[in-house]
């Protein structure tokens, strides 16, 4: 997939596409009908999709605490995976000042030269928001663009509609099997291995830390996992048990991921890896001593592995 970063870097070659227009934020099943319309509306042509860095929500609130189900690496790799030929991942700056019928023209058509656009049904646009999907119809058809608008999705009739929103509740609350069923995947957290204090290892399980700087935190626990390390000497599919939170025992303060990975020897610092999240098996906590750490880590490993292998 070609990843490109601003309209300067559009050539002829990259012009022409079909594109899905949003945030995209997990790339959830919701995203993923909006991508098979765009798909199906052109077939033939590239598939791409248009996104803005940052997310407008880091700008226009950015005293909130961190929102976003992934990185923009992370959706950029889960897009390729799905088939996305072209990300047009812009600047946000160079938008939000625009008018719905400026952002039509000068981004649309002059910059990208998009053959067609999907949005889904809630899409708005333009400096305070006041392009929708009526006015995205109106002013791209008016320059030769298509347009088509995707049904917003739920995951069963009268259901609520699946949204970013609601997969972060069910991963606030340890319902990471619900969140699945909205993303249509496990939900990821991917980071390089940082070094940490090592003492996953002195305790007997070695752990790959990684940050949880900027994402939203799920429930602070222990989760049985699968692991994709992406890249590396030891690149493959491992099965783990991680640890999500302030590390108590240890007096920590911020926030991060340590994963153990089962049957798996090496060093993977500096390495890429892939976390998911499959079931929520116990919340953080801390102990009357080491040693009662050490046994019911030895208990998670087992109850995680008993959850992974139930696994279809």
């Amino acid at each position: 997939m070609k990843r490109l970063f601003r309209l300067d870097d559009v050539s002829d070659e990259h012009r022409g596409s079909t594109a899905a227009i949003g945030n995209f934020d997990g790339v959830h099943l919701g995203h993923r009908a909006i991508l098979d319309a765009a798909r199906a509306a052109r077939p033939g042509r590239p598939l791409s999709v248009l996104t803005f860095e940052p997310h407008p929500r880091e700008v226009f609130r950015p005293d909130e605490p961190a929102f976003r189900l992934t990185d923009a690496d992370t959706r950029a790799h889960r897009l390729e995976k799905i088939g996305v030929d072209l990300l047009f991942e812009l600047p946000f700056g160079t938008v939000r000042e625009m008018s719905h019928r400026s952002f039509a023209q000068q981004v649309l058509r002059d910059g990208l030269g998009l053959d067609h656009v999907t949005v889904g049904a809630d899409f708005r646009y333009g400096k305070g928001r006041t392009g929708d999907k009526d006015t995205l119809q109106a002013d791209a058809g008016a320059l030769g663009i298509g347009v088509r608008i995707a049904d917003l999705v739920a995951p069963a009739p009268g259901a609520p509609r699946i949204s970013s929103t609601a997969i972060r509740t069910a991963l606030a609350e340890g319902r990471p099997e619900e969140a699945a069923r909205m993303l249509g995947h496990w939900h990821r957290i991917e980071g390089e291995v940082l070094h940490g204090d090592k003492r996953g290892r002195d305790l007997g399980y070695p752990t790959a830390n990684m940050a949880m700087h900027g994402l939203h935190l799920p429930k602070f626990g222990v989760y049985a996992t699968l692991v994709d390390v992406l890249d590396g000497p030891h690149a493959g599919a491992w099965q783990g048990v991680a640890s999500l939170g302030t590390r108590p025992q240890f007096g920590a303060r911020v926030p991060n991921l340590e994963t153990h990975l089962f049957d798996f020897s090496g060093d993977l610092y500096g390495a890429r890896l892939s976390i998911g999240l499959v079931a929520f098996l116990r919340p953080e906590q801390r102990f009357d001593s080491v040693d009662g750490l050490v046994l019911q880590m030895a208990d998670d490993c087992i109850a995680a592995r008993d959850v992974l292998a139930s696994l279809p």
